[in-house]
C-alpha cells in the first residue's frame, strides 16, 4: 500500500528550460534570478535553441524518480516579473526535471575556479555551480560553459 502524499515544497527561485537541461536558479531577493534567467533565454534563442521559462520568483519542487521536478503555481504560470513594470508573460513549459542548480552568491562568496559540488534539494541531489549576484555578464557564461552550450561545444 503506497503511503500518504508528500506535498510540494514552495522554494523562492526561477527555472529555464534549454534544449532538454533544466537550470534551478536561486538567490536572495534582488539578486538578479529573473535577470539571468531572460538572459538565458535570449542568449539560446538567438542561436536556435529550445528555451523557455518553467517559473519565475516561485516555484514548487518535488522528488519524481529520483529527480528534482519543478513547476510553477498555476497562478504564476508564465509570467515573468518585470521589475518597475511587473509580470508579463513569456513563452513557458509547465514543468521540468532540474539538471543544474545556479546559486547566486555575494562576489566575496563566489569561488574563481570552482570544485564540483550539489545541493539537496526536497531529498535529491543536484550538480549546482555558483555565480555572482547581479552580474549577469559573468554568470552567463558560467552556465554556458557548465552545460556545453554555444559558444562552449
Amino acid at each position: 500500500m503506497p503511503g500518504p502524499a508528500v506535498q510540494p515544497e514552495n522554494i523562492h527561485a526561477t527555472m529555464v528550460l534549454i534544449g532538454e537541461r533544466g537550470i534551478l536558479v536561486t538567490g536572495a531577493s534582488g539578486s538578479g534570478k529573473t535577470t539571468l534567467a531572460l538572459a538565458l533565454l535570449d542568449h539560446c534563442r538567438q542561436r536556435g535553441t529550445f528555451a523557455r521559462l518553467v517559473g519565475d520568483d516561485q516555484l514548487f519542487v518535488e522528488a519524481h524518480a529520483g529527480r528534482l521536478l519543478c513547476r510553477a503555481p498555476t497562478t504564476i504560470e508564465g509570467l515573468v516579473e518585470v521589475p518597475g513594470l511587473g509580470p508579463r508573460a513569456v513563452p513557458f513549459e509547465p514543468a521540468a526535471i532540474v539538471d543544474l542548480h545556479v546559486r547566486l552568491t555575494p562576489a566575496g562568496e563566489t569561488a574563481r575556479f570552482q570544485e564540483d559540488a550539489d545541493t539537496s534539494i526536497a531529498g535529491c541531489r543536484v550538480p549546482r555551480i555558483d555565480a555572482v549576484e547581479r552580474n549577469v555578464a559573468a554568470a552567463l557564461p558560467v552556465v554556458m560553459a557548465r552545460l556545453s552550450i554555444a559558444p562552449f561545444l
